[in-house]
């Protein structure tokens, strides 16, 4: 995969970085991020724990929760701080 994928499930946006290599995944995840309004969350499918993602999400006042994945994947909840 060259570019992350997006869809909507569920009334959620849903973007998936697996297998992309670095910057690309923060730098889509951000992006994505930014064109969603504050009432929005974001579903993220990664193949690993985006560490350098959590204090740019805190900048912009968004959130990360880790969700139930499949074995080797990691899924995140991101949301706008209330």
């Amino acid at each position: 995969m060259s570019e992350a994928r997006e869809w909507t499930q569920d009334g959620a946006a849903h973007i998936d970085v697996r297998g992309l290599p670095p910057p690309k995944p923060l730098v889509a995840i951000l992006r994505r991020v930014q064109g969603l309004g504050a009432q929005a969350e974001l579903i993220v499918h990664h193949d690993r724990d985006p560490m350098g993602l959590y204090p740019e999400l805190a900048e912009i006042g968004w959130e990360a929760e880790r969700m139930p994945a499949p074995a080797g994947e990691v899924r995140l909840r991101l949301r706008a701080i209330p």
